[in-house]
């Protein structure tokens, strides 16, 4: 008995070690699949940053950078965001059988999405977002699934059927993509989910009633399609949604009165649909809303008194509509408004008395959730700068009444717009606020002087007074606003002189004094303003000549008609003044101007002789290329570099730089050690060789200058002087932000120099980062190529088909340049330095350039789709700023009509004001408005 007791107990003890050894085999075998499984992943994905060199067998995988285990041996997640990897998603990834959570967002991997996604059943997180993936969105079952971000990215082709299946989500995006079709009624199966995003996509037919099945849902996100039909009313049941955003859409009706239900709803935006009626007494019931943007509709009717009770809200936009009636008092009571837009409506009446005076308090405000940035994004579009104080713009209706009988009390008031309404009375002296920027009071009936108290606004930059019924003189104090770029008093009944003290003001672009009675001559000094760009005062009283220099060398006719003027170029339409009749005068005036012409013979051939030694060709013979001919229009370079400098330069150790458009040496004057750039070309045509001294003569900090040409029978050789320094495209990953405006200031300014003090003008014609050197103070220096050129490529075709070619030369069959060529290719280097990509980026996808990636990223109004992740760390408002007005300028430049694009001296009034202003580009120029407006 004992004794099979006994045996039992062996029998027991050898299955229990037979147990545990295959328990412990299948561990250590499973332990060895996912070490496969990872290293499978390491080998199908490059790795720019080395994020993965940790990645070896040499350690436990639970210890490898961006993985996360349980039990010490099983891989769980899998966190790898933002480390440059790219290549296409492996299969393996999936193939892990305890894996949770895999972030591998903001890379730049690319194609499919693997089929096997189902196969992870234990799969609670994955985020895929801010990559190039493309194809179709995968069919799965995953029930445990809690996150899918697939955002921005390009997945096309329509949202499956059975999307539903994934029942557990919380968090669905698809945003950002080119999605088609309609949102499969199986959605509403995922009755758990809270945040639905289908923005930006090519998704089309009714939103589904269905939605106000989802109870749970607290975003609603699926502006930018192109859905229609009505809002459903169903999505009043939604009572825990606090983001309701459907702009941008084809939605008609009117809008729901059971929004009104929505008592949690913090932001609803609808803006840019064809929605009519008025606003619904029942949206008057959300406490909690803090933005309300119903702007770009037809809805009609009176503003409500009833905004009284949206005691939170913060921006009101409803711009753009056919309201009418009064502005309602109820928005004076609203103590955290920040930005109020009534504009392009039929409002009558007169402004609220009180309005303004809640916003006392206000400071700069930040943009603290997405939502409230995507507001704020909007506003940049249409205004300069909706985030730094008060704005408000109710242009555009048909408003009336007195605004000097009130007391202005806006401290934080940037922009006043009361533009096209029917005020009357005098011009107030003071808005309340030292901050004013842009003050529009045009097109009313103001009467009066203007008051001298306008020059203590020291940082206004537009004034427009025009069309209303002021007189008066111009106040000499308006020179106080040094910051000023646009003055417009035209068609009023202003007298009296132009002020001479306005020539004193450094940053003038536009001077528009037409259409008043304006006496006197115009001020010789004021030609010499260098900002001065445009001028009218068409249609006063002024007489005697028009000064000649500056913006007045080229006006047109229209813009001084109606005067007594005289002189000016052909352009001005304008008789010749009338000779001296006194003998006397005329003989000493010819005596003196007999004396200056000897005198400047004389200078003349003394410089002449001068020159003729310095540019005297000189010739020495080489085995290799024969006879080199140099010639020298540079002086000191004449006296330093020979040709033996040059030649012997071109050594495979001197050698810097080499590409289709020749190869670049290093070389060293042998009597002064004196640095020089060599760039050898295969020949430069006989035009050309006779035409280049012309290059010779420009002088200017941002230009590298041109010292010399040396040539043979079987190629050319251009002399630069030598920049220290490197390629713009070497550089431009490591600038900051500063550093990278104050390059597109050099550049800015080169042109400005090249196209407008050369007589004939200079057109670069293929502005690139490669002809950009930076030196170490961060100053940039563009290098000039001769036309007439043959390079070293055997490619006839390389310049037309460079990226940074404008359209327009592209399709011509002789590839003419232009001045707004130049400009098109300034404006894609812009580009460039905000996004730090390059114009010939292969990952641009179904947008095809750089530009056009760069304006659909833009319109949609998410900064960090498009900027260069270097540039948003650890900067504040001021900044975000900058980067948003640069980029609309850098589209300004690249718009496919050439006559649409700002001049050279646009642009470097632009850019400074930039700097100057903190990003409030005021030079008069549009805005880019990306088609929102």
């Amino acid at each position: 008995m004992a004794k099979k007791g006994l045996e039992r107990y062996e029998m027991i003890m050898e299955f229990m070690f037979l147990f545990l050894f295959i328990i412990n085999l299948s561990a250590c075998r499973g332990f060895e699949v996912e070490l496969e499984l990872l290293l499978a992943m390491k080998a199908s994905i490059s790795d720019h940053s080395h994020a993965l060199s940790s990645w070896n067998s040499s350690v436990s995988f639970c210890k490898w950078n961006g993985i996360t285990c349980f039990d010490s041996s099983h891989v769980s997640k899998i966190e790898l965001p933002g480390t440059n990897l790219s290549g296409r998603i492996p299969e393996s990834i999936f193939r892990l059988p305890n894996i949770q959570s895999i972030d591998l967002s903001s890379n730049q991997l690319s194609g499919e999405i693997p089929r096997n996604l189902s196969s992870c059943f234990s799969l609670r997180y994955l985020n895929l977002s801010s990559n190039n993936l493309t194809g179709l969105i995968p069919s799965a079952h995953l029930p445990v699934l809690e996150t899918l971000d697939l955002s921005n990215n390009m997945l096309s082709g329509e949202i499956p059927e059975d999307i539903g299946l994934f029942s557990g989500l919380k968090v669905l995006d698809f945003g950002g993509n080119v999605l088609s079709g309609r949102i499969p009624d199986s959605v509403t199966n995922m009755t758990m989910l809270e945040f639905l995003t289908l923005a930006s996509n090519q998704l089309t037919g009714e939103i589904p009633r269905k939605l106000g099945l989802m109870k749970s849902l607290g975003w609603i996100y699926l502006g930018y399609n192109n859905f229609s039909g009505e809002i459903p009313k169903e999505i009043g049941e939604l009572i825990s949604l606090k983001h309701l955003d459907l702009v941008y859409n084809n939605l008609t009706g009117e809008i729901p009165s059971s929004l009104g239900n929505l008592i949690n709803l913090e932001y609803l935006f609808l803006y840019f649909n064809k929605l009519t009626g008025p606003i619904p007494k029942p949206i008057f019931n959300l406490k909690k809303l803090v933005s309300l943007d119903l702007s770009d509709n037809s809805l009609s009717g009176e503003i409500p008194e009833l905004f009284s009770k949206l005691q939170n809200l913060e921006i009101l936009h409803l711009f753009s509509n056919n309201f009418s009636g009064k502005i309602p008092n109820a928005l004076s009571s609203l103590p955290h408004l920040q930005v109020l837009q009534l504009w392009s409506n039929r409002l009558s009446g007169e402004i609220p008395r009180d309005l303004g005076k809640e916003f006392e308090s206000l400071q700069e405000s930040t943009a603290s959730s997405t939502s409230e940035k995507q507001a704020l994004w909007r506003t940049f579009t249409r205004i300069h700068n909706a985030a730094a104080g008060l704005f408000l713009d109710i242009s555009s209706n048909n408003l009336s009444g007195r605004i000097d009988d009130r007391k202005w009390d806006m401290p934080q008031l940037q922009m006043l717009n009361l533009a096209s309404n029917n005020f009357f009375g005098l011009v107030p002296g003071s808005f309340g606020s030292k901050k004013v920027e842009n003050l529009d009071l045009s097109g009313n009936n103001f009467s009066g002087s203007i008051p001298q108290s306008f020059g203590e606004f020291s940082e206004l930059m537009e004034l427009k007074l025009s069309e209303n019924e002021l007189s008066g003189q111009i106040p000499d104090q308006l020179s106080y606003c040094k910051k000023l770029v646009t003055l417009d008093l035209s068609h009023n009944h202003l007298t009296g002189e132009i002020p001479t003290s306005l020539s004193a003001m450094p940053v003038l672009g536009q001077l528009d004094l037409s259409v008043n009675e304006l006496t006197g001559t115009i001020p010789a000094n004021l030609g010499n303003v260098e900002s001065l760009v445009q001028v009218n005062i068409s249609h006063n009283h002024f007489h005697g000549s028009l000064p000649s220099t500056g913006a007045f060398l080229a006006i047109n006719s229209s813009a001084v008609t109606g005067n007594k003027l005289c002189g000016g170029e052909k352009t001005s339409g304008l008789p010749p003044c009338n000779g001296v009749k006194n003998h006397a005068r005329w003989f000493v005036l010819t005596f003196l101007l007999a004396f200056l012409m000897m005198f400047a013979i004389i200078v003349f051939f003394s410089i002449f002789v001068r020159q003729r030694k310095g540019s005297e060709l000189k010739r020495v013979e080489s085995d290799k290329d024969g006879t080199w001919e140099l010639q020298f229009l540079n002086s000191r370079a004449s006296k330093s570099i020979t040709v033996k400098d040059i030649v012997t330069s071109l050594r495979e150790e001197n050698l810097v730089a080499s590409g289709k458009t020749g190869l670049s040496y290093k070389g060293k004057s042998a009597s002064n050690n004196k640095q020089f750039l060599a760039k050898k070309v295969a020949s430069i045509s006989t035009s050309c060789w006779m035409d280049w001294t012309q290059l010779c003569k420009v002088n200017h900090p941002n230009i590298v200058k041109l010292l010399a040409t040396c040539r043979s029978g079987k190629a050319a050789i251009l002399v630069y002087e030598y920049i220290e320094g490197k390629h713009l495209s070497e550089v431009i990953q490591g600038l900051s932000w500063e550093r990278r405006l104050k390059v597109a200031i050099g550049i800015a300014r080169a042109l400005k120099y090249l196209h407008c003090y050369c007589s004939p003008s200079i057109v670069v014609g293929d502005i690139t980062p490669r002809k950009i050197m930076v030196d170490e103070k961060d100053e940039a220096h563009l290098r000039l190529s001769l036309p007439g050129i043959n390079y070293l490529s055997s490619d006839s075709k390389c310049f037309n088909s460079s990226a940074y070619v404008a359209p327009e030369t592209k399709g011509s069959s002789k590839g003419l340049t232009t001045e707004k060529s130049d400009i098109y290719g300034f404006g894609l280097l812009l580009i460039e330095l905000l996004t730090g990509k390059s114009a010939a980026d292969p990952e641009l996808g179904i947008h095809g350039s750089l530009v056009e990636w760069a304006r659909y990223c833009y319109s949609d109004c998410h900064l960090e789709m498009w900027v260069d992740t270097a540039l948003t760390k650890n900067n504040n408002q001021v900044v975000l700023n900058q980067i948003v007005e640069t980029m609309n300028l850098g589209l300004q430049c690249t718009a496919g009509d050439p006559a649409a694009r700002p001049c050279a001296i646009e642009l470097v009034k632009s850019l400074e004001s930039v700097v100057r202003s903190g990003g409030c580009v005021s030079s008069g120029l549009k805005l880019f408005s990306v088609g929102l407006y």
